[in-house]
């Protein structure tokens, strides 16, 4: 009977060893393919970063990348920067009415945006729209042979690909968010003084004491981050794409997923600076409504 009980207890704690042996290594194999794929995309940065400074890219495949990235987007921006805008209104309006506070509506909205939502919504957008496109475009390119093409003709296909597309993302990327934030602003100032008959006055005097450049600047200094983040991701995911189509769709599902996970990972980062540097700047401490 006891050598029963000790059989039985010898399987269940090797039961117990195997699982944990297979968590343990299954965790291992997550730690290691990610710790490989950050040491990947930091040597695609540096290599495009060296390349970027060594040698200037042409207009023929500059241009292109400025009129898809910056021009083709804006719209879409425009768009729902102002849906965004007119949503806070509807949504805070109640809780700002009941506190009789409801001329500071304006206030909240634009913080919100200039701060936040605007980078945020620029970033995504652009992650959504360009990020996938640009994994998608380069890995066809890599599944047809065409980066081995440019590799025998003698040119750089990473200064040819993906330093025009950086620039682009890294440069417009602060205009798109401004737009959505001009949207924005103008939405919610259409529903809430046209639409709810806050008043017009008030609403512009607190919008206009409660928001200042510091408050402008940290949205744009945030969005020229995510513009960086979106562009290597997106073509470090299209050079490294599998064969087949199914390859160049996993490629850019990929892209967008991993930009827009580290935009909001990044973005809880910099807020943190941010607010520290504001402290520093003027010790009273961010204005309060």
């Amino acid at each position: 009977m006891a050598t029963a009980d000790r059989i039985f207890q010898r399987s269940i704690l090797g039961r117990l060893q195997n699982n944990l042996f297979r968590t343990a290594s299954a965790w291992g194999s997550v730690v290691v393919s990610g710790l490989t794929t950050l040491g990947d995309v930091t040597l695609f940065a540096s290599q495009m970063l060296m390349w970027m400074f060594s040698a200037k890219p042409k207009k023929d495949t500059l241009l292109p990348n400025f009129y898809s990235i910056g021009v083709l987007s804006l719209p879409v921006v425009a768009l729902t920067g102002t849906f965004i805008g007119m949503v806070l209104a509807i949504h805070s309006y109640d809780q700002f009415r009941n506190m009789g506070m409801e001329t500071r509506l304006g206030a909240v909205i634009n913080m919100s945006l200039v701060r936040e939502l605007g980078p945020v919504l620029a970033a995504t957008m652009l992650a959504g729209r360009v990020g996938s496109a640009m994994a998608a475009v380069i890995g066809t390119m890599r599944v047809t042979e065409q980066i081995d093409a440019l590799v025998s003709m003698g040119a750089n296909p990473i200064h040819y690909l993906v330093v025009p597309r950086f620039l682009a993302c890294v440069l417009l990327i602060p205009a798109l968010t401004i737009m959505a934030d001009f949207m924005g602003i103008v939405g919610g100032y259409f529903h809430s003084v046209i639409i709810l008959g806050i008043d017009h006055a008030q609403y512009l005097k607190n919008s206009r004491d409660f928001v200042g450049g510091f408050d402008l600047f940290s949205g744009i200094f945030k969005s020229v981050i995510f513009g960086a983040i979106i562009a290597i991701v997106s073509c470090y995911h299209g050079f490294h794409c599998e064969p087949g189509a199914e390859g160049v769709g996993r490629a850019a599902t990929t892209a967008f997923v991993q930009s827009f996970v580290m935009i909001l990972a990044i973005d809880i980062v910099m807020n943190l600076m941010l607010r520290a540097m504001e402290f520093a700047l003027w010790p009273g401490g961010s204005k309060l409504i």
